[in-house]
């Protein structure tokens, strides 16, 4: 059974800096790309950042070029999503998403999600 387990999420001040955790169970981690995702109340989840199974090849939203870093640890079975110079506009649910394909379309595996609040 695969299991995605999100963490780091908070309240901050625009600005500020975050980092996210996801941790994979139950699947061959090195074999999934993985993704991050967001949404907000009323609107559809939107792609984020995404790392191939070796993490040689990233992809982001245009919105976080330059602000986001995706990184991913195949010995711990985890994958980061470092987030600088937040805004307001961050605001989310960020969403862990497991793939058999690295793009900006999710798999089939979620995470619970974890709530990023950026103060103005």
């Amino acid at each position: 059974q695969v299991q995605l387990v999100e963490s780091g999420g908070g309240l901050v001040q625009a600005g500020g800096s975050l980092r996210l955790s996801c941790a994979a169970s139950g699947l061959t981690f090195s074999n999934y790309a993985m993704g991050w995702f967001r949404q907000v109340p009323g609107k559809e989840r939107e792609f984020v950042a995404a790392i191939s199974g070796r993490g040689g090849s990233t992809y982001y939203a245009d919105s976080v070029k330059g602000r986001f870093t995706i990184s991913r640890d195949n010995a711990k079975n985890t994958v980061y999503l470092q987030m600088n110079s937040l805004k307001p506009e961050d605001t989310a649910v960020y969403y862990c998403n497991a793939n058999t394909r690295v793009g900006v379309r999710p798999g089939d595996y979620w995470g619970q999600g974890t709530q990023v609040t950026v103060s103005s």
